[in-house]
């Protein structure tokens, strides 16, 4: 029986740097909620950093969706990525650009891999 993937970071950060000798990344600037002097407000640029373990070899899609309503998000990633064994440690940068939040409160977040959920959480946007 096949393992299912298991998602040992996620984090919503400002940017991911990779240095290029190493291959290390740096994560810069980690936060958990969002604060606003009024609404609606976009927020600019943001990394949704993720790291994997136990994926299957080969090719595989990551869905984010996010919304106020946990039943039923807005896509706002879906991408391919790949597997080369399940011992591997796979780390997904996911920028998102000028999100808009029409009003405070939770933002629920749902991830999937090969439209199976992974993690259901949410981000916080406040005044």
């Amino acid at each position: 029986m096949q393992s299912k993937p298991q998602l040992l970071v996620w984090i919503t950060c400002d940017g991911v740097h990779i240095d290029p000798g190493s291959g290390k990344h740096t994560i810069l600037g980690v936060f958990s909620n969002i604060k606003a002097r009024a609404f609606p407000v976009t927020h600019p640029f943001m990394i949704w950093f993720m790291m994997l373990t136990d994926v299957a070899p080969g090719t595989h899609h990551v869905r984010i969706s996010m919304g106020r309503d946990p039943t039923n998000p807005a896509e706002l990633i879906h991408r391919p990525f790949e597997s080369q064994s399940p011992l591997h440690r796979i780390n997904l940068i996911n920028e998102i650009r000028n999100l808009t939040f029409e009003q405070p409160g939770e933002y629920s977040i749902l991830i999937e891999i090969d439209d199976e959920p992974l993690l259901a959480t949410s981000l916080t946007v406040s005044n």
